[in-house]
């Protein structure tokens, strides 16, 4: 059996499929129609949204301006990653994204569990996106005079908190007060319904929700930069570089979904070109953009300021009495969290299509609407599963999840990349430039010993008290030396490797408990896969 939970689909065999036209690559029917133009803004559309208008603010209170650097860090360690999953959507240009990736390089039971992870990036992370939009949703229907009842617009536990007007006004039945997110309901309802229809439907409307979106965040720096207070930059760095990692999850969350464009391998008019470039350039586009708007905002309002305040962009033009500008930035904030809606409600069907194809999920997953070619019943799963928690759900309790989720599905992607045959580089678009790691990894890794000596003595002491952030951080540091051994002796190339030290490092930086609940996670996703997906897979087929 163990040989058999690592069993892989054949790189060559999807190649031969995807250029047949049948099989796991083709056999769908999907619409060619995306542009290296229409990736690179889908990508822009994932990342530039709720993070820049919701999470940036805490971020900026924990660290100050040097919240940038976190920025920097983030962006860097998606970057080794993007490299990888281009890479990857070079090499294997179907749908279906770190999960195809996975079941090509270490096995099926491996894909499942990236394909179960995924869930978390994609569907329970929208969930997050769509409770930030009905927040500022309502504040647009507030400016305009139409007032929803509060007990309409929150979760239970926040109103059973905040304990004001939504808890105070609900209606009960029986014992228990009706307090629903409808907005965030219905905006997932429509958006499910937009990419039911089809992909360029769905592209047209993405294009144009992200142009407009860059327009004013364009428009917020231009005029934010005239009322810098350089005062306000002082200090950079109040809390140190700790007090900086604190955002990790804030900061990294703002940066899930660039991965997205992998899912629509299938959709795109030329993946091999096309895909590689557009995942880089929508991550410079985006990292330029949070890296000024972060300075903005803390040269307008003291880092101080921003505790809890959940919309800081419209917070900082409205605390210099500019409310005109703050409402418009509320209005671009509810734009911004459509179009992340939008990637996310396409990214994960296509990921769920590919799981089907392979035999791990229901036939049903895997069927393509005649008319609309796109995974119809998939999608309408996705919609039902991001819809109802939606209205109950508290958005801080799956933001940490979400994040561990990603990265995770960024290691195995990065650990990927280094188990690929080799390729003559004329047989494929793309080709990741190899350094060799030898030299370069254990000086990083010496240097890493050197400045955190303290906290790898403490947490080495602290192991025997079975206290969880010093496990973590022990369980990081056994890794990373693993990893560095191997490429000393396996000459690994260095930006796949440096993509798996980074994701391994933010991971142990988010809070203990959401390790709980990802455990808890994947172990229902295992249970799932040893009922059904192990028995009907089509490898297990071909085996018997």
């Amino acid at each position: 059996m163990s040989n058999s939970l690592f069993r892989k689909k054949s790189l060559t065999s999807i190649l031969h499929e995807a250029k047949a036209g049948d099989g796991d690559a083709h056999m769908s029917g999907l619409k060619k129609v995306l542009t290296v133009r229409d990736l690179t803004l889908m990508g822009v559309a994932a990342v530039i949204g709720a993070g820049i208008f919701s999470t940036i603010g805490q971020a900026a209170f924990n660290g100050g301006p040097a919240v940038i650097f976190l920025f920097l860090l983030t962006a860097v360690t998606c970057g080794f990653t993007a490299l990888c999953y281009a890479e990857f959507a070079s090499r294997v240009p179907v749908a279906g994204s770190a999960y195809t990736y996975s079941y090509v390089t270490f096995g099926e039971m491996a894909a499942w569990i990236i394909g179960w992870a995924l869930i978390l990036e994609y569907s329970i992370g929208n969930i997050v996106v769509a409770i930030s939009w009905s927040s500022y949703f309502n504040n647009v229907l507030e400016g305009m005079g139409i007032h929803l009842p509060a007990y309409l617009t929150t979760d239970y536990n926040t109103a059973k908190a905040a304990a004001g007007d939504a808890w105070n006004t609900a209606p009960f039945i029986g014992s228990w007060r009706v307090i629903l997110n409808i907005p965030a309901f219905i905006i997932v309802v429509l958006v499910t319904i937009l990419a039911y229809v089809g992909i360029h439907e769905s592209k047209k409307s993405a294009n144009f929700m992200v142009g407009l979106k860059i327009v004013i965040l364009l428009v917020v720096i231009a005029i934010g930069m005239f009322h810098i207070n350089t005062d306000n930059w002082q200090p950079f760095m109040p809390n140190g570089f700790n007090g900086v990692l604190m955002g990790v999850s804030a900061v990294f969350f703002a940066y899930i979904g660039f991965d997205a464009i992998s899912t629509t391998a299938e959709e795109s008019a030329n993946p091999q070109r096309d895909m590689p470039r557009a995942m880089i350039y929508s991550l410079i586009i985006c990292t330029i953009i949070y890296v000024v708007v972060t300075l903005v905002i803390t040269g307008m309002v003291h880092y101080s300021e921003f505790q809890h305040v959940s919309d800081p962009l419209a917070y900082v033009f409205d605390k210099l009495n500019m409310k005109t500008i703050g409402y418009v930035i509320s209005i671009s904030a509810v734009i911004a969290a459509t179009s992340v809606i939008l990637v996310f409600q396409i990214g994960q069907p296509r990921i769920w299509m590919s799981m089907s194809r392979d035999g791990l999920l229901p036939k049903k997953f895997a069927k393509v609407h005649p008319k609309y070619h796109t995974p119809g019943f998939s999608t309408i799963v996705t919609g039902v599963i991001v819809a109802i928690p939606s209205l109950f759900v508290e958005s801080g309790i799956v933001t940490d999840l979400t994040s561990i989720g990603t990265l995770f599905a960024f290691v195995l992607v990065c650990g990927g990349v280094l188990m690929l045959p080799k390729v003559p580089k004329g047989e494929k678009k793309f080709n990741l430039p190899y350094i060799n790691g030898l030299f370069i990894v254990p000086v990083i890794f010496a240097v890493f010993t050197w400045f955190f000596r303290d906290r790898i003595a403490e947490s080495f002491s602290g192991i025997a008290a079975m206290d969880h952030d010093h496990v973590l951080y022990v369980i990081f540091y056994i890794l990373a030396t693993i990893i560095t051994l191997l490429t000393i002796v396996k000459r690994l190339s260095l930006i796949p490797v440096l993509g798996m030290l980074c994701c391994l490092y933010l991971m142990i930086e988010i809070p203990v408990r959401s390790w709980v609940v990802f455990f808890g996670w994947m172990a229902v996703g295992l249970a799932i896969y040893f009922l059904y997906g192990y028995w009907k897979s089509k490898l297990a087929d071909k085996k018997a």
